[in-house]
């Protein structure tokens, strides 16, 4: 079969196989657009460029274009160290964050000259078009960069055509950075099922190191070890304990109990083996039967990242017409159509014998449904996409393995972005309750030249170094290891000291 061809596999009704073969297979963009930056493959997430450096630099005029969840986020992020305006059309809601945050809120259209002009946007630094319409973010930055050229000008968007747009002229809708929800929650989800037992997964150094937050089962074999007990991995470093809404900084005395979450960063191999070793009974990410419900943007997006991993999964959709062009696009997913709360459908079908099952329906109470249902069949582990923040904890409570949020995912990557400053990559922890940040080492830095032992004196209790890299290689680090000028160094650190933190280093 020639490269453009595609043999897809479809099931309708979980019954009669249908064999279609498509001569053109969707491109993906040979050049530059990106979900996060300008210059990457917009279906290969990059890794992170820092545009502005705002920590410890300059009060910047940050103007932000809707008070939606993603909105609000990264204004109270923001808040404390720069003049940030928030422009909402909605009255109630603006004077909602008029008292929650000490930002400057305007009721208004954010693509209208006239309230653009009275967010003073002619001196902004920086335009983040959060709203849940691409198209309004799209015009919104538009506007805001023909006012002034110099902004830097960021755009919230979930439908991928307007990145195969951009792909082709950067210039186009006047927009610096495209931040795509849809394959930053895909890439999210993704990352989660390659690990068993994971709830949050991110990269630093060029995928050379891992961070990794674990929640320990009431059968994993470090229950009621001690850190030093249960530290055997060479490459591998616990950076915290998460336990009643509490973070602690594991001592070798520390106690691991059954519900708590350990964060460990090390290199990709040794978290992998720990994964392992805590959840001995989930299959490893190489031969896992992933069943995906929901063939909307990000339920496509997780199946093809998932074959490009090796994996070949399941993918249940009730429409014919997208199912049928789900099956043309995904050359090695089964994809059935039916609908996935027919309980005799599962059960034919063998969806209880899937090692994880991901729900990306487009309702929160489907996907918890979903879930549920999967759990009832013997599913080993439910991943479900929750738009409403709020509901991820109650979800994860009531049997939902990991909830993922599409609006925090975006907010957390914006925010990432424009505060990275001296940091070139930054991972948040149970939402902002503490920060995985990277850091190249200058020359004349406080840490430079001294051992870890003696580097840590002059840190915060509440730090961790999890990882250095020095010439692309990964070194473990140790008491008596030394830090060098042009280290990257991967730290825990908790989010009140990290202005600190990174001044130092």
């Amino acid at each position: 079969m020639s490269p453009s061809t595609v043999r897809p596999r479809w099931v309708a009704d979980g019954r009669a196989w249908i064999s279609v073969v498509v001569e053109t297979t969707p491109q993906i963009p040979s050049r530059g657009t990106a979900s996060r930056y300008g210059g990457h493959n917009p279906f290969t997430l990059p890794p992170r460029t820092p545009a502005y450096e705002t920590r410890g630099g300059r009060s910047v005029h940050v103007v932000i274009i809707g008070a939606g969840q993603v909105g609000e986020s990264i204004a109270a992020d923001l808040q404390h160290d720069h003049d940030v305006v928030v422009v909402e059309n909605r009255a109630d809601r603006a004077d909602e964050l008029t008292y929650a945050l000490d930002v400057l809120t305007i009721t208004g259209d954010g693509t209208d000259l006239d309230t653009l002009e009275e967010a003073d946007i002619g001196e902004a630094d920086m335009v983040l078009a959060t709203t849940d319409d691409d198209e309004t973010n799209i015009v919104a930055c538009s506007t805001a960069k023909a006012i002034t050229p110099s902004a830097f000008t960021i755009a919230r968007i979930k439908n991928t055509k307007y990145l195969r747009t951009w792909e082709h002229d950067e210039g186009a809708f006047g927009i610096d950075l495209m931040v795509c929800t849809n394959l930053l929650t895909a890439e999210s989800i993704v990352r989660v099922v390659g690990l068993p037992a994971a709830r949050d997964v991110d990269v630093f150094a060029g995928g050379r190191v891992q961070m990794a937050e674990f929640e320990i089962g009431d059968g994993s074999p470090i229950v009621d070890q001690t850190v030093e007990e249960a530290d055997r991995f060479d490459s591998l470093t616990f950076a915290a304990i998460l336990r009643d809404g509490d973070v602690e900084v594991p001592r070798g005395d520390s106690c691991l109990l059954a519900g708590d979450r350990v964060v460990v960063i090390g290199s990709p191999h040794s978290v992998q083996t720990f994964a392992r070793t805590i959840a001995p009974e989930e299959s490893p990410d190489e031969s896992a039967e992933v069943v995906v419900i929901g063939g909307s943007e990000i339920g496509y997006h997780v199946c093809r990242l998932l074959e490009k991993r090796g994996l070949s999964p399941r993918l249940v959709e009730q429409d014919h017409e997208r199912a049928r062009t789900l099956a043309e696009q995904l050359p090695e997913t089964l994809v059935m159509e039916s609908d996935a709360t027919d309980m005799g459908f599962l059960e034919r079908e063998h969806v209880g014998d899937a090692d994880i099952l991901v729900s990306t329906l487009d309702s929160d109470e489907k996907n918890l449904l979903e879930c549920l249902l999967a759990r009832r069949l013997g599913v080993e582990r439910t991943v479900a996409v929750i738009d409403r923040t709020s509901y991820v904890d109650l979800f994860e409570t009531v049997g939902v393995d990991v909830g993922v949020s599409p609006r925090e995912v975006v907010a957390e990557e914006i925010t990432r972005f424009t505060q990275s400053g001296s940091a070139e990559n930054v991972a948040f922890i149970e939402s902002d309750r503490a920060e995985v940040l990277e850091v190249e080492i200058s020359a004349d830095s406080a840490l430079a030249g001294k051992t870890i032992r003696d580097a840590m004196a002059d840190l915060p209790e509440c730090v961790v170094i999890g990882a250095i890299t020095r010439n692309r290689e990964l070194i473990v680090p140790r008491g008596d290891t030394e830090i060098r000028a042009g280290d990257h160094v991967v730290v825990f650190v908790e989010t009140p000291v990290v202005d600190e933190v990174t001044a130092l280093l």
